[in-house]
């Protein structure tokens, strides 16, 4: 018997024991995501034999998993402690294998590649600030990667806000050559 919790029942030394692991698990998780990718055990693959992610999860599913079931069982005799111990495995095992196959999901997750102003040829789009005659600034609104994306236009001719646009160049990553598109009906 360690300790009291408060109602006259005492935590078993195997309770403390699987805390104790159950918190080390957490701590290495903590670690595992703020940084632990420069820990990896062992060396095949581009994560290592075993990732961290999943020590992390095999202890921690040991520790609380052991804890639970001892005081289930209130594992006061090697026996029960012994099955806790196997309850407890099992359910690390699971755990270890499920955080490696999410965190290997996760860092082998395809994206979109990051959009450039060559992304921006081509976009069509809306006048938002007239664009001046002469080479002045004015606003437009394109989508860009699904997202609109409010950027400095300037164009041959005049184009009053509302106009349909087409982008032509892209200078910058902030301003765009466009050309009015034909509307609908007109010659």
């Amino acid at each position: 018997m360690i300790g009291d919790n408060g109602e006259g029942t005492r935590v078993t030394a195997a309770t403390v024991v699987f805390l104790v692991i159950g918190g080390v698990g957490l701590a290495l998780l903590a670690f595992a995501l703020l940084g632990g990718e420069i820990a990896h055990i062992g060396g095949i693959g581009a994560d290592g034999l075993v990732s961290l992610e999943a020590v992390a999860g095999f202890l921690g599913a040991l520790g609380f998993g052991g804890a639970i079931t001892a005081e289930v069982l209130d594992a006061r005799t090697p026996g029960l402690i012994a099955v806790s111990t196997a309850v407890a495995a099992v359910a690390a095992v699971v755990a270890a294998w499920l955080a490696l196959r999410l965190s290997r999901a996760a860092r082998d997750m395809p994206t979109d590649a990051t959009p450039t102003r060559q992304h921006l040829i081509g976009t069509l789009g809306v006048v938002v600030t007239p664009v001046p005659d002469g080479g002045g600034y004015g606003e437009v609104r394109v989508r860009l990667g699904g997202q609109p994306v409010k950027l400095n236009a300037r164009a041959d001719h005049a184009l009053p806000a509302g106009t349909q646009i087409f982008v032509v160049e892209a200078p910058t990553d902030t301003s765009v050559v466009v050309e009015a598109t034909p509307t609908p009906g007109r010659a």
